[in-house]
């Protein structure tokens, strides 16, 4: 199955497609949708729209997973990560993808192991799920990456093998939490 994340964001949207076989994840393509915050917010919604519409067009993912909206102190910001994530959802309906919708923290548990883990925890075990160099600083990339990963691992088929990532986790306390 080809799982395609999205990290929504009104400026920087992550985007991240893994095939996963029912035990193993391959890293297929992510990048980072940037906008540019000079723009509206009606040509923001545009591009990121486009851009998953392509993406979908493009690699023909089976399945969507998208991170639920996080509401902090500013309401704003998650008006505008609700808009992103309509249109998100809309390009995935276009195309009748299976959807799937995780917390931040079930990203978190799922991949890290530990649903308070930090981004940059994430951005390591999906480098290591994945055995794939990712970039320190594209965290959004990353994280629509673990929100694909999170999928196949939720979908309930994922075993764990000797000396896999659970292991690795063990062996590695001071790395991952």
């Amino acid at each position: 199955m080809i799982i395609l994340g999205i990290d929504p964001g009104i400026n920087k949207t992550g985007y991240g497609i893994v095939k996963y076989d029912g035990n193993s994840f391959l890293y297929v393509t992510s990048g980072i949708i940037i906008t540019g915050v000079q723009n509206s917010i009606p040509f923001k919604l545009e591009k990121i729209f486009s851009v998953i519409n392509d993406l979908i067009i493009r690699h023909s993912p089976d399945e969507f997973s998208i991170e639920t909206a996080f509401y902090g102190k500013n309401i704003q910001s998650a008006l505008k990560i609700g808009y992103v994530r309509g249109i998100s959802l809309l390009a995935a309906q276009k195309h009748g993808l299976k959807i799937s919708e995780f917390s931040p923290r079930e990203v978190k548990k799922a991949v890290v192991g530990k649903g308070a883990g930090t981004k940059e925890q994430v951005l390591f075990m999906a480098s290591k799920l994945l055995n794939v160099e990712l970039p320190e600083k594209r965290l959004d990339e990353s994280d629509a990456l673990a929100v694909a990963i999170c999928r196949g691992i939720k979908s309930g088929t994922f075993q764990v093998k000797k000396g896999g990532w659970e292991d690795f986790i063990r062996k590695n306390p001071d790395r991952v939490f």
